[in-house]
């Protein structure tokens, strides 16, 4: 079901949920007075990033004493936007979102199922602490409706340091290095040189950095926006050097690309030692630190995607988590103090220690560890764009991932045709 096809249904449940005046007035920080009461908070997340998110949410708490917080926990197998929608349309009133889709955060405006946030952020002074990049990052249409509290590095390549030295190789630098590298690191008994978890949406990883190296950044916009078809010579290119890497033997069987997600890869680098290299958001950074107990920047490290060398290695991909606050939830003015909240020094500091970088001024920046601040050095002197898969419509990005999966079966350049074709026709009904 698409969000379109519900946008009368759910308007008529926000208005019916109550959005009057008062509550409009009652969510103004400049008018809050004591916090008090519940605030419910929708979560999709697991593992270490839920983990922290209960941290953030008991500071938050022991700031606000007369506040409770609630999670409405969602289970969601790869992209979450589905598991959210059921539970939005099943009825569940909630009063923040924690998404990191643009082109989500545009389906639930139109739903009427967010509200802006310009006033809070004058009323909060959020200007100084995020700088306006990152308000227009959460805007549409010049209207505020996201507050990005952590970003990521899309373009870093994880590596286990004991497989570079039992290879005897440096991180490499260039694509000649990286894909010689594979021979050595089989030789060192590392089977698989990258692991690639292709079960969902991770395999994407590869072809979107990909190409932004081998077009740039406007390309990688123009094809988020539709304004080149998928069938573009810069689209296909990319595809070829990513066939390039398959043909190299970097990945092994795709049927076990197929059969696992971005956390098993992760696992065959830093657990079973069966791989040397996997490319996943820096999310990854806090699973390596606590979920296997590794030393940051000494088990493991980072390295940016190699220098190919076609005019546009100054580029990267980055994502972003923000908060959205609803139309209908029960306590706006606590929705509002929470955003605030988290991009304040402790929230930000607090979420530094869990290896995520927040783009908060008030963040301490050297509580950061050294794989972290190579992420964060990198996006900073680069020109970025946001990962495409979460730019793209709900039913685009389904057919979007299916089709790269049919391309790691078969990297030949008349499959690349059909892939591309196929994409191409649901981007013509999406947009």
């Amino acid at each position: 079901m698409t969000m379109s096809a519900i946008t009368t249904g759910i308007r008529r449940r926000t208005v019916l949920a109550g959005v009057s005046l008062a509550v409009l007035l009652a969510a103004s920080p400049a008018l809050a007075q004591d916090l008090s009461g519940e605030v419910v908070i929708l979560q999709w997340q697991g593992g270490t990033d839920a983990e922290m998110w209960k941290k953030v949410e008991e500071a938050f708490v022991a700031k606000n004493p007369g506040v409770t917080v609630r999670e409405l926990n969602i289970t969601a197998q790869g992209d979450a936007r589905g598991g959210i929608r059921t539970a939005l349309l099943g009825g569940e009133v909630v009063d923040v979102l924690i998404n990191t889709w643009p082109a989500f955060r545009a389906e639930l405006v139109d739903a009427g199922i967010l509200r802006p946030i310009d006033e809070q952020w004058a009323t909060y002074n959020w200007d100084g602490k995020l700088n306006q990049s990152w308000k227009d990052l959460g805007s549409i249409d010049g209207v505020a409706y996201g507050l990005t509290y952590t970003y990521g590095d899309r373009s870093g390549i994880w590596y286990a340091t004991e497989a570079m030295t039992k290879a005897g190789i440096e991180p490499p630098k260039t694509w000649d290095e990286f894909v010689a590298s594979f021979d050595k690191l089989e030789s060192a008994g590392y089977a698989t040189p990258i692991a690639i978890g292709a079960k969902y949406w991770a395999h994407a990883e590869w072809f979107e950095t990909l190409l932004l190296r081998t077009a740039g950044v406007e390309t990688a916009a123009k094809l988020a926006r539709h304004e080149i078809p998928w069938t573009d010579p810069a689209v296909k290119g990319a595809l070829k050097k990513y066939a390039e890497l398959l043909a190299a033997g970097c990945c092994g069987d795709p049927a076990t690309m197929l059969a696992n997600e971005w956390d098993a890869a992760s696992d065959s680098v830093f657990k079973a030692k069966t791989s040397a290299y996997t490319m996943i958001g820096m999310w990854n950074n806090a699973r390596a630190k606590n979920d296997y107990d590794l030393q940051e920047g000494v088990d493991y490290g980072l390295l940016q995607f190699p220098s190919l060398g076609a005019g546009f290695d100054d580029t990267s991909s980055v994502d972003t988590k923000e908060l959205n606050v609803t139309a209908n939830g029960k306590n706006p003015a606590v929705a509002d103090a929470f955003l605030d909240f988290i991009v304040s020094a402790d929230a930000a500091n607090l979420m530094a220690g869990y290896g995520y970088a927040s783009p908060s001024s008030a963040a301490d920046n050297s509580l950061l560890g050294p794989v972290q601040q190579i992420a964060t050095a990198a996006v900073a002197q680069s020109k970025v764009q946001f990962v495409l898969g979460d730019l793209l419509p709900g039913d685009l990005v389904d057919e979007y991932r299916v089709q790269l999966q049919k391309f790691l079966q078969d990297p030949s350049d008349a499959n690349i045709d059909a892939v591309t074709a196929a994409i191409e026709a649901k981007a013509a009904e999406a947009y």
